[in-house]
């Protein structure tokens, strides 16, 4: 029997959850507002809200100024291709883990993880001597392997964590009835764990459209995607924050509008097996 919940705890809870999710939301509104400002404007002591004469300026600077189509292109191939080839390589590797026995599973899954411990720099030298040792510097393959193999151990304890959900005796039946290991993780694991395997995708396409560290470093004019592109408003001139808070919203857009319409099946995919 569900426990009744009161009006007021109920009044509470939304609100708190109201100031909370506009606390979050702050950051964008004001780069949102600070994009239509003058550069005296956005810098003026106190700040001023909404009483300013809004401007498309910033807009058609960062045009004028900056490869935008490029940086948008280099954007969504390095985050879709790092994400398909992360799929490719953890779908199996989670299968594996999830549902051939074994004792040192869980080790492997903790040693994959504490990867994420170490910091970026530390690899960063090594890297850029091996990209420029392949002449693949400032490349959107490089970028690829390399948020690829960033957040596969995140790929692979999502997948993991679904597939583990799903009764091993379904990929028993399917054997049985002559399927092949190809298959049996195609036509039989993959469909049942599409929520899953949806909001895994989401999840690597948005920290891979965000990756700032790599991004930056490896890269120069060719292959620079969104990120470099807001990092080059940063200048030793100064910041410009009215044309910086411009070229942000031009960033995150993208990202925005595709987080908005798949919010649904990003939280059904998390919450995939949480409740029986």
């Amino acid at each position: 029997m569900a426990r009744a919940v009161s009006t007021r705890k109920k009044l509470m809870w939304t609100g708190l959850a109201w100031f909370f999710g506009l606390l979050i939301f702050f950051p964008i509104l004001w780069t949102f507002l600070t994009s239509f400002k003058s550069e005296g404007v956005a810098i003026a002591d106190p700040p001023v809200w909404f009483a300013f004469d809004w401007t498309l300026e910033n807009y058609r600077a960062v045009q004028e100024r900056s490869n935008y189509p490029l940086a948008l292109t280099n954007s969504i191939v390095i985050a879709l291709g790092s994400t398909f080839l992360g799929i490719l390589i953890a779908v199996p590797a989670a299968w594996a883990m999830a549902f051939v026995p074994g004792k040192r599973t869980k080790d492997v899954l903790l040693w994959m993880l504490s990867t994420k411990m170490l910091p970026a720099v530390g690899v960063l030298y090594p890297l850029v001597l091996l990209a420029k040792w392949l002449g693949i510097m400032d490349s959107r393959i490089l970028l690829v392997v390399v948020l690829m193999l960033i957040n596969l151990p995140i790929i692979v304890w999502m997948l993991y964590t679904y597939f583990k959900e799903i009764p091993g005796e379904i990929l028993e039946a399917a054997r049985m009835d002559g399927a092949n290991l190809k298959n049996e993780i195609i036509y039989v694991l993959t469909p049942m764990a599409i929520p899953g395997i949806a909001s895994t995708i989401l999840l690597n396409i948005i920290l891979a459209w965000n990756e700032a560290f790599w991004t930056i470093l490896l890269t120069t004019v060719s292959a620079a995607p969104l990120t470099k592109f807001i990092a080059s408003y940063s200048s030793p001139e100064g910041l410009f924050y009215a044309k910086l808070s411009a070229a942000s919203m031009m960033a995150i857009a993208p990202i925005l509008i595709l987080g908005w319409f798949s919010q649904k099946q990003l939280v059904r995919g998390l919450t995939f097996g949480a409740v029986k």
